[in-house]
């Protein structure tokens, strides 16, 4: 090895080791832990998860110790310390987690702020309509995308920083991921025209409006679609058809509800739009593999959540 290259990979040694450092302080307690933006949580697991069904919102995962990988329609995404992972709809999946108490599992969360994403894709100009858009993707941190998520973390370590720089240093990262190795897809699939963009409709509208009686015709309307086209599509951007992903929507908000609200099975289950409780509970255990009160046990133990955001869209439950 040459000097030079030495001095690369000690380089790179060094970062990565500082954002170790930054994310551990950042991080303290196990499960999310809240910053001073809105769309971003810092992320400690002390402990290995193994086949845990999840709904990501669009977002961006950036872990910087430990490792996840994601498993949706026959394949597997891993993202490390080398990969990211990037989400542009919502999709459930089912993730494991390798962490200790002494080697625990750090991570970043962004949740897409589409305001700000869209001043990035208008100063792009995006003119490339060729790429395939993509529902997840695992890249590799390049040294663009590492330096730029070490300036934001020392930046976030300083309130008034975090506070006067943050949005721009956010900005600067959706920047890498949208110019990265897989870039072109994350773009096409953001645009609202096209098939995935008629299909991104039709999921926005199970969050917006999950505990309502939907069928196939109704989001097929939205999407401006016919039923079988519009199956088709759908199941081609989440690798689930319609109604399981209505169904996973459900289940997933009705644990979020029990878990930080304190509602009972019964209350739950009717709030999310189920008119039979025990359906409710068979439907759940064979989402979760536990009944709904020894999920929300087990969740209560293994994995802090922070409050609910009125604010937010999407069901978020990883």
């Amino acid at each position: 090895m040459s000097g030079s290259t030495k001095k690369s990979a000690q380089k790179k040694s060094n970062a990565h080791q500082r954002m170790v450092q930054l994310l551990t302080e950042l991080a303290p307690d196990e499960g999310y832990n809240l910053s001073l933006l809105p769309d971003v949580r810092f992320l400690r697991s002390n402990r290995a998860l193994s086949e845990t069904p999840v709904l990501y919102e669009p977002g961006i995962v950036v872990v910087v110790q430990g490792r996840k990988r994601g498993f949706l329609g026959g394949q597997t995404y891993l993202y490390d310390a080398r990969h990211y992972l990037a989400v542009s709809v919502p999709v459930p999946f089912t993730m494991e987690t390798d962490a200790t108490e002494k080697t625990p599992l750090l991570a970043i969360y962004f949740r897409l702020d589409f305001q700000l994403l869209a001043e990035v894709l208008v100063q792009m100009d995006d003119a490339d309509l060729s790429a395939h858009p993509q529902t997840m993707f695992a890249t590799r941190m390049d040294a663009s995308m590492s330096a730029s998520v070490l300036r934001f973390l020392e930046a976030m370590r300083v309130p008034m920083e975090a506070r006067i720089l943050g949005r721009s240093l956010v900005k600067e990262i959706y920047l890498r991921v949208l110019t990265g190795r897989q870039g072109a897809s994350m773009r096409a699939a953001l645009r609202t025209d096209g098939q995935y963009g008629k299909v991104a409709r039709a999921i926005r509208k199970i969050h917006a409006a999950y505990a309502d009686k939907l069928d196939v015709e109704q989001l097929a309307h939205e999407a401006g679609m016919s039923p079988p086209s519009f199956h088709a599509h759908f199941k081609a951007v989440t690798a689930t058809s319609p109604m399981q992903y209505l169904k996973s929507t459900r289940l997933h908000q009705a644990r979020l509800l029990m878990l930080r609200n304190g509602l009972t099975v019964a209350e739950a289950s009717a709030r999310v739009g189920y008119e039979s409780a025990s359906q409710f509970s068979r439907e759940f255990k064979r989402l979760f593999d536990l009944p709904p009160t020894q999920e929300v046990a087990r969740m209560k133990d293994a994995y802090a959540l922070p409050d609910p955001e009125p604010s937010a869209l999407f069901v978020s439950s990883h």
